[in-house]
This record gives C-alpha cells, structure tokens and sequence, in this order.
C-alpha cells in the first residue's frame, strides 16, 4: 500500500477535474495550454526529487482555476484499481515486470487475478487519461510509449552510473552495497523487461524521450529546471516512436 497522503493527493487531483464551474460567475472564459510530463528512470537517479521539484517549479506557472500538477507513481496502481473496481489486494501484483508469465497463466485460470496483460491494459488506460487531463507527471510503466501520440506531452530519462546510482540507494534505504547494487539491478532489468515485453521497445532508446539526462553531472534543481523549460517552451517536437504505429491500450 502507498503512504496516505500520496493518495490524498491522488484524489484531489481527479476531484478538481471533476468540480462543477459556478454558473454564476460570469467571466471570458480562457484557454490555457495542456501540459503532461512522463519520467523514465534508472533506479537510483533521484526521480522522486526531481519529479517534486518539477511539480513545485510547474505549479508557481499554472493559472490558479488549473488543478494542481500531481505526481502518479505508486499512487497510480491505487487509481488504477479504483478505475477499474479492482480489489485493493491486487496492488501487490502491479509492480513493473512483477509476476513472472507461468505464475500469472496459473492464477488467472484458478481466478485469482487478472491477468498480468489484462492489469497491463487498464494501467495504460488510465494513464492516458491522466496525461489527457493535463498537469500531470507519471514516473514509469511505460507511460511515455502510451502517451506518445498525445503532442502537449514532454518524456524524459534519467540515467546515471551504476556505482553513483548505488551509493543514492545505500544513503536512501539504508542497504549494504551489495544490496543496493542487486535492489539497482534487478529493478532496471524489471524495467526494460516491461517495456519490452509489453509495448516491444528499448527503455534505452534515446529517441523515445525529448530529453535524457545524466544524474552524475546535474543536480536535482538543475534537472528539475532543464524540465521545467522544456515543457513551457512551446513548439516541441513528438519523438519518433510517436510516427511509427498505434499503441493499443
């Protein structure tokens, strides 16, 4: 289960969409520019930070009748699950790349659950109706090859070396750098095989993303700030997989 407050969060955002304008004001009504951000990563590259960060720099340029730029990250499978009337015990099985296939054959033939390719569908239905809506930022599960047609969304990457991107996981978690070299590992390799297996691209291709950034030479604020310009400057281009086919959600 998420932390309560990310949650919260979660559902002011959709509940500031679905507010009802007052039919007594009267005022010229104003068509503001959509924006979205998608954020791959390394683990270990900072993305939580730098995607806080953005959303604070992003929120001090919104008009104030625009909700507010919100984070989806693991507060995304809690809205997936409500978007779907999905049981709440199924969040478990939701992480990138989490059940392997024969497991997954098995418990959706006794009916435990949806099938990894079923959960797979709805996430990315609702993450393209998050990017729709506007003022979000949403951190993996492929949501920039989802969203890749949609032109107001900025997709960014964050890289790093092994050994910095082990050291943030050591100081953050408080692992041994064994562990936090194997933790690093496992979750890039669980990573690219989701994106992979489920949309059949290469988390590691540059021309997936309007930019990638390295981590070992730029601070949090930096690349919050490098974001931050890209989505306000208008006119940007759709990387390429966004000319070559469909993604069917």
């Amino acid at each position: 289960m998420i932390a309560p407050a990310a949650y919260e969060r979660c559902l002011a955002f959709v509940n500031s969409h679905a507010q009802t304008p007052n039919r007594n004001a009267v005022s010229t009504p104003q068509v503001y520019a959509k924006h979205a951000v998608t954020i791959s990563r390394q683990t270990g590259c900072g993305a939580h930070a730098v995607a806080e960060m953005l959303a604070s720099l992003l929120q001090t340029r919104a008009p104030r009748d625009m909700p507010p730029w919100t984070i989806f990250d693991r507060n995304l499978v809690e809205k997936v699950l409500a978007d779907h009337h999905l049981p709440e015990r199924l969040a478990k099985f939701m992480p990138e790349d989490r059940v392997p296939l024969l497991d997954d054959i098995m418990d959706e033939l006794f009916g435990l659950h949806p099938s990894e390719w079923t959960m797979v569908r709805q996430t990315s239905e609702t993450i393209l109706q998050l990017a729709e809506l506007g003022n979000v930022i949403i951190l993996g599960r492929g949501s920039n090859i989802v969203t890749a047609k949609l032109p107001h969304v900025r997709h960014i990457r964050l890289i790093g070396s092994l050994e910095r991107r082990r050291e943030n996981m050591e100081r953050i978690e408080g692992l041994s750098p064994k562990a936090a070299a194997e933790r690093v590992q496992q979750e890039d390799l669980g990573r690219a095989r989701y994106l992979k297996k489920h949309f059949d691209a290469d988390i590691e291709n540059p021309l997936l993303y309007h930019l990638v950034i390295n981590m070992d030479h730029v601070a949090v604020d930096q690349a919050a700030q490098l974001i931050n310009d890209l989505v306000l400057t208008p006119h940007a281009t759709t990387p390429a997989r966004a000319m070559s086919g469909d993604v069917s959600v």
